[in-house]
């Protein structure tokens, strides 16, 4: 990603604070230009994720930098002193991502939190769905500008088909009337699978209509935004939606996860599973447990200092995680012990997977500064769940598995 920003301003007071500013807060190295034939040396020279550009430069009165910066493809923010409402709304026609009054150190600060957004928008996928081509594309220009990724449909249908193949996609919008399918039936169906905090749905529609906004936000639109909206509406719903559904999704990993490892906690391990158990209870569907223990990891701890055994645990986290398939359950309980579900599986595969992780670990070793490296072992107890036993059996008897394994000499894997 292009790590540099251009601010192209002829107040060289405001430009030094603004880009003192800006450096600070972002991991950026910001180009100054005071001038159009400076800037066009700049832009030359190197790509920005980012142009800062004033409107009234001594070389470029009337807004010519804009046009220009557009041209060669960079995305813009103006920053002007006019706050005229007719030349703000031919500016904002423009391929502008924003229009910023130069007025003080609140709207350096909106610069920065802005840009702080475009950049985690390229995290994120949004799906659009509108039979209208003219406002498919229109809507699709807005959001790549915005630096979000998009796939555009025209009805509901095809948008339900795109939603299985692209787990990535963490906003839909919709539009109300279209064929095949309309967006109401398509939120309904969204909310049978993902709720808000999984995935967010922005409605669409010109029908004026309150009553229509009430409907789909009560089958599950996170918001409403009415045709024909402007550029700085449409933004600043999209831009909202994303930030709250960040927001709930961080709250949600902190209750979730372990704070070290990220790996799920204990709470969420059973939550999950109960979940698992109601969805297979008709297929009675396989799935292997393991209680899986660092071996000696308290004498790592007194040797080394518990730093080192915290990284020795995320080292460990991080073989789990690469070495099960996504739809597998990787929990930490405590300390050095771990639960993973292996799901969907035979007892024999099962303890193919644990032995290749078994020898992943041994075969590991973590280096210290001082060059010395680090190796450690695990143990692991692995039973395949049955049908007739409660989780809670399965995981106690994975557990004297584990303690047979420790018993037997420690670095292996025990089955009944």
């Amino acid at each position: 990603m292009n790590k540099r920003i251009l601010i192209v301003d002829d107040n060289k007071t405001l430009v030094k604070l603004i880009s003192k500013k800006l450096e600070a807060a972002l991991d950026f190295q910001v180009d100054v230009a005071y001038s159009l034939a400076e800037a066009k040396l700049f832009l030359k020279m190197y790509d920005y994720f980012i142009t800062l550009l004033d409107i009234n430069l001594p070389d470029a009165p009337n807004g010519e930098i804009v046009d220009y910066a557009i041209s060669k493809e960079n995305r813009v923010i103006v920053l002007s002193g006019n706050i005229d409402k007719t030349f703000r709304e031919s500016m904002l026609k423009k391929n502008i991502i924003d229009y910023v009054n130069k007025g003080g150190v609140d709207d350096i600060n909106y610069i920065i939190q802005t840009i702080e957004r475009l950049e985690r928008n390229k995290n994120h996928t949004v799906l659009v769905v509108d039979d209208s081509m003219v406002f498919r594309k229109q809507m699709q220009a807005l959001l790549q500008n915005m630096f979000f990724k998009v796939i555009t449909v025209a009805h509901g249908e095809e948008a339900l088909n795109y939603l299985k193949l692209h787990q990535e996609i963490t906003l839909v919008l919709t539009d109300y009337n279209m064929p095949v399918m309309d967006g109401l039936e398509l939120t309904y169906e969204i909310r049978k699978e993902q709720s808000k905090n999984d995935l967010a749905i922005l409605a669409v529609s010109s029908n004026k209509d309150n009553e229509v906004n009430a409907i789909f936000l009560k089958a599950g639109a996170n918001d409403f935004i009415t045709k024909p909206f402007s550029k700085e509406e449409f933004s600043c719903r999209v831009n909202n939606t994303i930030e709250a559904l960040e927001n709930i999704q961080l709250i949600t990993n902190h209750a979730n996860r372990d704070y070290l490892t990220g790996l799920y906690n204990r709470r969420y391990f059973f939550e999950a599973m109960e979940k698992y158990e109601a969805d297979i209870a008709e297929t009675q569907e396989n799935y292997a447990v393991a209680m899986i223990d660092i071996d000696h990891f308290k004498k790592i701890n007194d040797k080394y200092g518990h730093d080192i055994g915290d990284k020795v645990i995320t080292a460990l986290s991080d073989i789990l995680r690469t070495s099960t398939g996504h739809n597998d359950l990787v929990a930490r309980f405590g300390g050095e012990e771990f639960c993973v579900v292996i799901k969907n599986i035979s007892r024999d595969t099962a303890l193919n997977i644990f032995e290749r992780i078994r020898l992943e670990v041994e075969k590991y070793s973590y280096q210290l500064e001082n060059e010395e490296f680090i190796k450690f072992t695990i143990s692991i107890g692995v039973v395949l769940h049955e049908e007739d036993e409660s989780l809670e059996e399965t995981i106690n008897n994975s557990d004297l598995m584990l303690y047979k394994a420790k018993n037997g000499g420690r670095n292996m894997v025990v089955s009944e």
